[in-house]
């Protein structure tokens, strides 16, 4: 399958910072419901780190692939005014498996800031403006080296941006089932219930599995063809 591509060459602006902005690639928009439902990963290949070492082994399994799904889970707010606390889970999803990271943990922020503050591999979710600014503020991690397809894919014959569950729609014929009793269930948790674990894991593990099959359809985002360099700020 193939997507309408409006591009132009990726570029750097003076300080070397890769502009992400210059492609966008549109999709169609389609109906979900009927769609199969997409076979994410099983929770035996979901993983919570608990210690330093489990920590550093999921480091070392995430810097060796080019690219990883990326999201983040905060416990919700329901008070106005009520400022969150979050991100309480990190989620970074590669091909096999993916690694919730629980804020709080020992050995949790400094594993983060190492995968996602890495210029050689990148990050890929949707919606990102959020994540990255409670990451700032809170962790002091600085994502890097990432593309937020909410900015990159558009629908055909349409303004706005589209989310995970209509691009897996479109570019991977297949349904995200979205729980709201567990999307704001309580993300800082100690202990994640498996739906919950289901949930965060293949929220990235779809980002990264709609990424894929863009790079091999459309030609432009493949990991080979990306500039090595720290993330756009506008992004």
């Amino acid at each position: 399958m193939r997507f309408n591509t409006e591009s132009r060459p990726l570029t750097l602006d003076r300080s070397g910072v890769l502009k992400w902005r210059s492609i966008i690639i549109r999709i169609p928009q389609l109906a979900v419901d009927g769609l199969p439902r997409f076979e994410g990963l099983t929770l035996d290949r979901i993983v919570t780190p608990s210690t330093p070492a489990e920590f550093s082994q999921a480091v070392d399994d995430l810097l060796s692939v080019a690219q990883i799904g990326f999201d983040t889970e905060s416990k919700p707010t329901f008070k106005i005014g009520e400022a969150s606390t979050g991100p309480h889970v990190i989620q970074l999803a590669t091909p096999q498996t993916t690694y919730l990271f629980q804020v709080g943990v020992d050995g949790c922020v400094e594993a983060a800031k190492a995968v996602l503050e890495s210029n050689q591999l990148l990050k890929v979710g949707f919606g990102l403006s959020s994540d990255r600014s409670r990451l700032r503020s809170r962790l002091g991690i600085e994502l890097r080296h990432y593309i937020d397809l909410g900015t990159t894919l558009r629908y055909q014959g349409k303004k706005g941006q589209v989310g995970l569950r209509g691009a897996v729609a479109a570019v991977l014929g297949a349904r995200v089932s979205k729980s709201r009793s567990v999307s704001t269930s309580n993300w800082a948790n100690r202990t994640l219930t498996d739906a919950q674990r289901y949930y965060a894991a293949n929220d990235a593990y779809a980002a990264l599995q709609v990424y894929l099959a863009l790079g091999d359809s459309a030609g432009q985002l493949p990991a080979d063809r990306i500039v090595t360099g720290s993330a756009s700020q506008s992004a």
